[in-house]
Formats: C-alpha cells, structure tokens, sequence
C-alpha cells in the first residue's frame, strides 16, 4: 500500500499565497539516499527567493520548499552506511523533494547526526544558514584570532551564527543592527555595534579584514571603504543584484587592493560536523525567531520576507499520534 503524507507544494511562482497543503505519496530513498521523518524544516531567504521565482535552477513548479531539515531516519537507500532507521540527523534536502512535508529525502552525504544538545526546532534553524557563514568564514576567509570581522545583518539568520562562528576563531566582531537588536547580538560576542538606521557604517567602521555582505545592493560597494588594505569582501546574498553589479564592486575593489568574492553555501555533512562540535563546545547557538505549524508556511515566508526575523524561522508538522 502507498503510504501517503501532508506537504506544502505550489502550482506556479508567485507571493506566499501561492502555498498549499496537499496530500502526496510519501517518498522512497534511491541509491546514496535517506529518508527522514520530518520533525523540524527551517525557513531561509533562499526558499521564498525558489518560490517567487527569483531563483528557478530547480526547476518548474509543482515543487515542495525547505532545505533545513531535522528528524528521525525512516529508511535509508542502498550504499548507505553511515545512518540507519531511527538515528537523529539534520541537514539539507533539496527541492522538488524540500523538508517543507512530513518526509523528506536527502543524499546521504547532505546529512549529520544532530547535535546531542540541541531539540529538534533549534537543529532545524542551523544547517543553511550556519553553512553558509562557517564556509565563508572558515573555507573562504580563513578568519583568524586578531583580525577584524563586520557582518551585516548581524541579527539575521546567517549573520548571528556569522557573530559566534567568527568569535570562536578569535576575531574582534563588528556588526550592523538595529539598537534593539544589540543587547541579543552582544550576548552572542558581538565586540562593536552600529545601527545601520541611524549611522552610516562605513564613515564609522575602518581597518577591517573581512566583511560578510547578508544584505546586497549599495552594502557591497559600501563596505570597501571600511576593508583595511588586502581586505576581502564576502558576498553571500545569492540572486541579490546583478551581474553588472557585482563586477563593478569586482573592479572597485581591484582598484583599491581589495578582495571581492562571492560565495554559496555547499550542502555538507562534513561540515556540518564541524559544526555541530562548535554547538556541543557552548560556542555556536541557533537563536529561533518563531516555531510555526507546517500549514503556515505562507505566514512564515511573509516574516521571514520582512527581514525583521531576529534569528530563524522553523515550521514543524503537525501529526496524529
């Protein structure tokens, strides 16, 4: 018999409107492949950024959202070894098949154990955002003790584990936030903090190493003057801006001895190990903004959409016992 299962799927690009529950037959893991039994997806930027159509490399709808994922191992394919059915893992899926359902498939190699001292909702807020500042920051910037490290957005998904992961390696942290944001941002290790909304951060930030631009458009162009010489700008925003503009921050920065790169996260549960012992070690913590039922996805991308969230967003699914 064909078990079936809920899922949030969307006939066409569009707002959040366009969400809807349905009933699907429940995947099966193919070769390299686990199937996990949804107990937690996290929201990103990346999913209404899929859903609108402003990011289509997925493909045509119909699909199904959500590439944070947590849960329980329901079955695993051939020529995985790693995990077996009942383990606790998280990680990445991948549309069509997204976590945004109460099964989810994902390869093998995008999954790790959860992190022993997390519950699921707080797994779930981790993999892409804390990917993507850990690959930028560690991979990609190398951050080192004693170098000074701006992170736009500081509050926001990416850029408050961006503030923790850059503390761990020993940086002096300056984020941009709102004022009511700082008090949470410096309990995470945040060392300086401008309002965005009140001063203009680059006439008062110099001498910086590495800059993690979360925001896009004027930030990137911006944030060169705050780099100290053979300093490297980060760009992390994905679809944000165009081509043309990108390589003229590209050149501005040439021009001036600086680094210009952009970056995208790689699913990875190698990474995510490294990850999760920062988790276990007390210096990496997720901050959740809102836990909301799966059938509120749309609600959830109309926050998430405000860039207002202060941490992640997380949907879990709502079964029968």
């Amino acid at each position: 018999m064909t078990i079936r299962m809920r899922a949030i799927s969307q006939d066409a690009y569009g707002g959040p409107q366009v969400l809807k529950v349905v009933e699907v037959d429940r995947p099966a893991p193919g070769p390299g492949e686990v199937l996990v039994r949804v107990r937690a997806a996290g929201v990103n930027p990346a999913d209404w950024k899929i859903r609108s159509g402003q990011v289509t490399r997925f493909g045509e709808p119909p699909f199904t959202l959500g590439l944070d994922v947590c849960g329980v191992v329901e079955a695993v394919g051939e020529q995985v070894t790693r995990f077996r059915p009942g383990d606790e893992v998280y990680g990445v899926t991948l549309p069509p098949r997204g976590a945004y359902a109460e099964y989810a498939v994902a390869p093998v190699g995008t999954l790790a154990a959860k992190p022993p001292s997390l519950d699921s909702v707080h797994a779930a807020a981790l993999p892409v955002a804390a990917l993507t500042a850990w690959q930028a920051l560690v991979r990609t910037a190398d951050v080192r003790a004693g170098q000074r490290v701006l992170v736009h957005a500081a509050a926001g998904g990416v850029g408050h584990l961006a503030v923790q992961i850059a503390k761990a390696r020993g940086a002096h942290v300056i984020g941009t936030a709102r004022t009511g944001n700082h008090a949470f941002l410096r309990e995470l290790g945040a060392d300086q903090l401008v309002d965005y909304t009140a001063v203009d951060f680059a006439a008062t930030v110099t001498g910086v190493d590495v800059v993690l631009d979360t925001v896009g458009g004027d930030y990137g162009p911006r944030s060169l003057d705050t780099l100290a010489p053979g300093g490297l700008l980060v760009d992390v925003t994905g679809s944000t801006g165009s081509d043309a503009h990108r390589d003229a921050v590209r050149a501005r920065a040439g021009e001036r001895g600086l680094r210009f790169t952009e970056f995208g996260f790689t699913p990875s549960g190698t990474d995510l190990d490294a990850i999760t012992a920062l988790v276990e070690q007390g210096e990496l913590r997720a901050a959740v903004d809102q836990v909301l039922p799966l059938e509120h996805a749309a609600l959830a991308h109309e926050r998430s959409e405000t860039n207002r969230a202060k941490g992640k967003i997380v949907l879990t699914p709502q079964r029968e016992s």
